[in-house]
């Protein structure tokens, strides 16, 4: 039986023109536009971020305000990217709720901690918003082809995740990350995949350390880790370092009769990931195929005309995200002196 299509003209609103916004949904939008134009209507994409200044986009309609955004874009047709800081995704989803926006991409992670995340609850129940946060690794490839080796149990059972999610990012977290930490940059899509592989999972222990160079100190952006254990019985460890020099997105996992070892595209720069698959002392190589973010966001836009994206579909996931990282958060409250030595540890 065919799923009932809704018959608007999907129209775009991303509000933040940062890296995320401006550098990520901007472009790949263009790629989903020219890909599925059945998707979209023909208006182009209108960007609003008061207060940031904007360089000229070819692929943009800049509005003022969400007031001006509001007049060039029909809300009820409209899909709307959030894109601004963790710490306020919620102020401004509840200012666009107000205008009568109903559908929306999040980005990751969904709010910076449990009270948050309950405002944005709230929020879903009260205006009946439909919403998805954006978690492209669980729309990989690799991600399909690592679950698939857990669950057809060839090489045995899965016994040990670890998650390691490094590049330099000096020059962005000298220029602000008021209200983050390292725990919200990289981790929640690490934790979001030991989650789809292993299943729920409590917080065992959590380490991070403040981002200093020279004699400036970015306090909790140097890098963080933590580590779950699974009902499964799987143990998971997710670091991720922001001096890093080398960029890479490796997950290994260890099971009792071989091990599996993936490595996700590091940037926007590249659609392929690898994987290599090492059992009985033989080693098989692969390169993925892997557009994650622009493979995730058609299958979002596809069930927002479909009128099955939901507050479960959208949140259930990265509602368990929020939770871990916000334990974790926790237990790194108590500070201590900088540098590579951890900052707060648990």
């Amino acid at each position: 039986m065919t799923e009932p299509q809704e018959t608007f003209q999907v129209q775009t609103l991303v509000v933040g023109l940062g890296r995320a916004g401006a550098g990520l949904h901007v472009p790949v939008l263009a790629k989903a536009r020219s890909l599925a134009p059945d998707l979209f209507g023909d208006e182009p994409v209108v960007g609003c971020d008061p207060g940031r200044p904007v360089p000229a986009n070819p692929r943009l309609t800049v509005a003022r305000d969400l007031d001006h955004a509001r007049r060039l874009v029909e809300p009820k047709d409209t899909v709307v990217h959030v894109c601004t800081p963790p710490d306020v995704r919620a102020a401004v989803v509840a200012e666009l709720a107000t205008h009568g926006f109903r559908r929306f991409v999040v980005e990751k992670p969904l709010a910076p901690d449990t009270d948050e995340l309950a405002r944005m609850q709230r929020l879903i129940r009260k205006h009946r918003l439909r919403l998805e946060v954006v978690e492209p690794w669980l729309a990989s490839t690799l991600t399909h082809r690592l679950t698939e080796v857990v669950r057809d149990n060839e090489f045995g059972e899965l016994r040990a995740i670890t998650i390691e999610q490094d590049k330099p990012r000096f020059r962005r977290s000298l220029s602000g990350s008021a209200g983050q930490s390292a725990f919200d940059v990289e981790l929640p899509h690490g934790v979001g995949l030991a989650l789809r592989l292993a299943g729920n999972a409590r917080v065992t222990h959590a380490t991070g350390y403040d981002l200093v160079l020279d004699d400036l100190v970015v306090p909790r952006m140097g890098g963080a880790e933590v580590g779950l254990r699974h009902t499964s019985g799987v143990r998971s460890r997710i670091t991720s370092d922001l001096t890093s020099p080398i960029r890479q997105r490796r997950v290994t996992c260890e099971f009792t009769r071989g091990t599996a070892v993936g490595h996700y595209a590091v940037s926007d720069d590249d659609d392929h990931a690898q994987l290599t698959l090492t059992r009985n002392g033989r080693t098989e190589h692969a390169v993925l195929r892997d557009d994650c973010l622009l493979s995730w966001m058609i299958g979002a836009y596809r069930g927002f005309r479909r009128g099955v994206a939901s507050p479960a579909r959208g949140m259930l996931g990265s509602s368990e995200v929020v939770r871990i990282l916000s334990v974790a958060k926790n237990v790194c409250a108590e500070p201590i002196t900088g540098g590579r030595v951890p900052r707060y540890a648990g």
